[in-house]
């Protein structure tokens, strides 16, 4: 793995995913996006003055150009915009619908993330609320456990069209049925054991991931990954073929994971690269690769197989990975923002 290019902006990145013709959508805290063709650093497109930082971006796909488009975290509401248009510079009139997710003023909005089915947009919130909108009725409808802190993110299950997994700075993970509002299971993670002395962070949640498999993966601000495989569907070693879906997702079985120790500092991504790969970020730029298997018994066990360092982020505030991209992003030393896009298979 080796950069492959980098992009400077004027404002610190907070957002970047990738769209379905994987062009690369970056958010600014100054309330802007912009649109990049890689590995070309110009600017082919731009949204701007929606008015707060942009705290997430999901992308909607379609086989039908028309019906895809994207959906962007501001401040307390989230904006859907097509996915391509004629204009250059689109601000928040041109956005197709906007949603207010908020509760209040100070209910900013913190992860976005889209369902498989392309029927429900899920968001989480600073006041510790996970929900999901329908498209198609725009109904809003929130868990009604909540976290008791920050909810910084929130995913949806692959292959159980119902559920997703919120995670926040209580150092919880919950696991709901949205249609129902209720809760199916939960994760609380409790501190490290101190090591030589020294005081760590808090377990806050970061980050989560959820693979294809079931497989998911959260990073916590005192250096550790938890990988859990309670809930992953693996091939029959007899046949190939994948385990037949069970009637409840575990995922989030302490005793059916396993914990990394990554780095010393907060680590504010985690990714999975297919179902065997998984990609770590520290704040401060340190990235790590994994590769994820299971030993003749059955355990889960993750292997560490490359490190590597941004070169010129100070901060790291988002990461997006599609093959052959993995975009680190966030602020250099002088407080501008910065992308650098690496090659995975370098």
């Amino acid at each position: 793995m080796s950069v492959q290019c980098t992009i400077n902006t004027p404002h610190a990145v907070s957002a970047v995913t990738f769209s379905s013709s994987g062009s690369l959508w970056v958010g600014s805290d100054d309330g802007t996006l912009r649109l990049y063709e890689l590995p070309a650093p110009k600017v082919v497109r731009a949204i701007k003055s929606l008015g707060s930082e942009i705290a997430s971006i999901a992308t909607l796909r379609s086989k039908d150009p028309q019906a895809g488009g994207l959906w962007i975290a501001s401040g307390c509401r989230a904006f859907s915009f097509p996915a391509h248009s004629d204009k250059m510079i689109s601000t928040d009139a041109d956005a197709r619908t906007t949603v207010q997710l908020g509760e209040d003023d100070e209910d900013a909005l913190n992860e976005l993330s889209i369902s498989e089915n392309g029927r429900y947009l899920a968001f989480s919130t600073d006041g510790g609320s996970a929900g999901v909108v329908e498209f198609s009725t725009q109904a809003v409808t929130r868990m009604k456990t909540r976290h008791s802190s920050i909810c910084g993110a929130v995913k949806f299950i692959p292959d159980r069209p119902s559920e997703l997994v919120s995670a926040g700075y209580d150092s919880a993970l919950l696991h709901h049925d949205f249609p129902q509002g209720t809760l199916l299971s939960r994760f609380d993670i409790t501190s490290a054991p101190p090591s030589s002395g020294v005081s760590l962070s808090p377990p806050f949640v970061l980050s989560t991931a959820v693979s294809s498999t079931g497989l998911v993966a959260a990073s916590t601000a005192d250096g550790r990954v938890w990988i859990g495989a309670g809930g992953e569907k693996r091939p029959s070693p007899v046949s190939g073929a994948k385990q037949k879906r069970s009637r409840k997702w575990d995922g989030l079985q302490e005793n059916e994971g396993l914990w990394l120790q990554v780095a010393e500092g907060p680590v504010v991504a985690v990714v999975f690269r297919g179902t065997e790969t998984l990609i770590t970020c520290t704040l401060l730029g340190k990235l790590a690769r994994y590769t994820i298997s299971h030993n003749a018994e059955g355990a889960l066990q993750a292997e560490p197989n490359w490190t590597g360092e941004t070169n010129h982020l100070a901060k790291v505030n988002a990461v997006a990975l599609n093959d052959p991209f993995l975009c680190v992003a966030g602020l250099d030393s002088a407080g501008k923002g910065i992308i650098e896009v690496w090659g995975l298979d370098e």
